[in-house]
């Protein structure tokens, strides 16, 4: 089976990237540096053969999607396979707010306890790399010897990484999982590689680094 070249972006800056605010499954869009972030990442995969662009259903991550499908005319579906992970109640507070009210919970999210599970009906670590790497699966598994586009969040790009470079959920974060950055991997039926990772020449700079990763 041929394999699938899988350009993978995380969405452009919201208000709440600035604010170091848990958005999760909650519905924020981007903000005006974040609609400029989608616009370049579009230019910059204008000349990329791409036969289709799958995003997350969450505007944040949609609306940068559209942009990308703008310059390289790709259909463009949403899959809520590719959303955040979810952070249940802790969802719209910040890490200091949950520091403060449930600093034992602060305290195995710091850790990368990969069985913690948000209150609320969040999802745990393994959860959320469980899911994606299902999604992913069954998205690439359809476009064998194409180019295919995923626009998720910096969760999702983090379990990317950590997918091609054979790292656990636990292991701390060494890469950055910038707004609108392009990564490149290559999917094959036994597992993802990196190509390439944290591309923002085409934002000269203007790429937020996820928090909560």
């Amino acid at each position: 089976m041929q394999a699938t070249r899988i350009i993978a972006i995380r969405h452009g800056e919201t208000a709440w990237n600035v604010d170091a605010r848990i958005q999760g499954h909650l519905d924020i869009p981007l903000n005006a540096l974040g609609l400029w972030q989608a616009a370049q990442a579009g230019k910059a995969l204008a000349g990329e053969p791409v036969a289709a662009i799958y995003s997350s259903d969450l505007l944040r991550a949609y609306a940068t999607a559209e942009a990308v499908a703008a310059t390289t005319g790709a259909s463009l579906t949403a899959d809520k396979g590719l959303r955040e992970r979810c952070f249940g109640s802790f969802e719209g507070q910040t890490f200091n707010d949950i520091e403060a009210s449930h600093p034992e919970d602060a305290l195995r999210w710091r850790k990368r306890d990969p069985e913690f599970v948000p209150a609320g009906g969040g999802e745990s670590l393994l959860m959320l790399r469980d899911r994606i790497s299902a999604t992913v699966d069954r998205l690439a598994s359809g476009h064998p010897g194409e180019q295919i586009v995923i626009v998720a969040h910096g969760g999702v790009m983090d379990v990317l990484y950590r997918l091609a470079t054979h790292q656990e959920v636990q292991a701390p974060r060494t890469w950055a999982l910038g707004n609108a950055a392009i990564n490149r991997l290559l999917w094959t039926p036994q597992g993802l590689g990196l190509v390439g990772w944290g591309d923002v020449q085409h934002l000269e700079g203007g790429a937020r680094d996820e928090v909560f990763s």
